[in-house]
This record gives C-alpha cells, structure tokens and sequence, in this order.
C-alpha cells in the first residue's frame, strides 16, 4: 500500500472530486484514477461509487477513511522528530470565537512559528468528532455546554463564558427569539433562561452568524443570548442592551479538542500552549 494513494484518496474526499484532488496534488486526472484503482485492487473492495460524473463514497470507503487519515499523519510524525514547529496545522473553530478571541494568537503564531502553515475551518460543533477522526483537522476550539463530554476526544475547559441577553436599545419587547450556533446544546441553554425569566415568545428565528444575529437585534427583530465577548463592543458604546445571566445558570463554555490518538506535532504543542496562555487573559 503506497502512501501517495493514501495521500490521493483522502485528497479526493477533501477537495470533493478527482479533478480537484488531481488539480491541488499537481498530477494528471489519469494518474489520481490510477492511484484509486490500484488502492481498491489491493483492499478488494470499492471506495468510491461512481454515479455519471459525481464520486461518493462507498460504505467501505467511510469506515476506510479515518485509517487512511491515521496512517498520513504516522508517516508525518517520523518525518518530524525534531522539535522545531514547521508543516502544516488546520484549526477548526466555532464561528463565534473568530470575533476577539482568534486573531489575536493567530497573528502571535505566526509571528513566533513562521515554518508552520495555518489553516482555519469552521465546522459545527455537533460533528466534531468526525472532523478530528477523519483528518479534517488537527484541533478544535469550540463553543458547548460546560458538561460536554466525547469519549474519543481529550476536551479541556478554557473558559466559562458570561452569557448576556441582549436587545434593541428602548425596546422590552421578547415575542421573537433569534438563536444563534446550530447545535443543541447552545439552544438549550437559552431555552433554559426563557423559562426561567418567564419569556412569552411567540416565535423564534435561526441563523448560523453571530454577526447577523447582532445587526437583526439592533434592527428590533428580537432578542437573542450569546456570549459577552462577541458583544462586548456594541455593549460598551450603548449599540446594544444586554443583562448579564447569573452564573448559576447553564452557560457555554470554550473548548479546546482534539482526538486522544493524535500525534502532537511540536507545532500543535505551541499552540495548544499559546491558546492556553491567551485563555488566562479572557474576560
């Protein structure tokens, strides 16, 4: 089993498609067609179904995957011994926390790691697990409840955010609720505080933005309750009204993930570091 097949296979999937993967690994379409044969010649079973011009996989080629993914990153591991940060590192974040909190370290990495290419992803937090198994990405940080818990993932508590109802500045209206981060989790715990307060909430509206979120409260669409920090500006220059939940409600905690079975390369190690470091600081 060739590890360039590997490479290409787990290419196709990431880029969706063989001319794609053919296009980034800088071979002809032939030889990444070559490549697959050749691979499912040796393991007796298909990888991809081919239906007209599009590729998926194959029940097989799912379960294959995460293999193919482990195997990459064992040969990367005995490529880098030393413990200079250098190759490439994929973070997956929570779109939320690329307000305040990411650029930041960003900008610090890479000032202090130039060797080392940054790649950010942003993912749902439901799939987590998928994403880190699969080889999507190297780590996580992500915004869930505090008791989260993945039995294949190492998690480690960052920060309990201050979680804030916000609304239009003058307007006491909260028949319309505007729910932000696709997972349940999230929704649960802003459930939990209309229940609490008491809420008569007509209907509600869902968006994937925490930005979105922030203008259609300002606009008088609704209300909505997201972390403090994600608003702390608008708070601060009176763009926006907030109230400050008790701590003794649920809130949202911020994660950092990443599967038990990777390797830390020395730069996921500096920056795990870093995130750590810069955590210590968030209000």
């Amino acid at each position: 089993m060739e590890l360039r097949h590997l490479v290409t296979f787990k290419t196709i999937v990431e880029k969706d498609g063989f001319k794609r993967a053919a296009d980034h690994l800088g071979y002809a379409q032939s030889s990444v067609t070559t490549h697959i044969k050749e691979l499912e010649r040796e393991l007796g079973k298909p990888l991809f179904d081919r239906l007209g011009k599009k590729v998926v996989l194959t029940q097989y080629g799912h379960h294959f995957l995460p293999y193919a993914a482990k195997i990459i990153d064992l040969y990367s591991q005995a490529l880098n011994t030393n413990d200079e940060p250098i190759g490439n590192l994929i973070i997956g974040i929570s779109e939320s926390l690329t307000i305040d909190r990411i650029p930041p370290i960003l900008i610090e990495y890479k000032r202090l790691y130039p060797k080392v290419s940054l790649s950010l992803k942003s993912i749902d937090n439901y799939d987590v697990t998928s994403y880190l198994q699969n080889g999507d990405i190297d780590l996580a940080l992500i915004l869930e409840k505090d008791d989260l818990s993945l039995p294949e993932l190492f998690t480690e508590n960052l920060k309990r955010e201050k979680m804030v109802l916000i609304r239009p500045n003058d307007v006491e209206d909260s028949s319309t609720v505007l729910y932000t981060e696709r997972s349940c989790s999230y929704k649960s715990v802003f459930e939990h505080y209309i229940n609490y307060k008491q809420m008569d909430v007509k209907e509600s509206l869902d968006f994937q933005s925490i930005e979105a979120i922030k203008q259609c409260v300002r606009s008088g669409l609704g209300i909505s309750l997201v972390p403090y920090f994600s608003v702390k500006e608008e708070l601060m220059t009176n763009k926006l009204s907030g109230e400050e939940v008790p701590p003794d409600h649920p809130a949202i905690s911020t994660f950092l993930a990443y599967h038990k079975d990777k390797w830390l390369s020395p730069a996921i190690l500096k920056m795990n570091e870093l995130i750590r470091e810069h955590a210590k600081g968030w209000e």
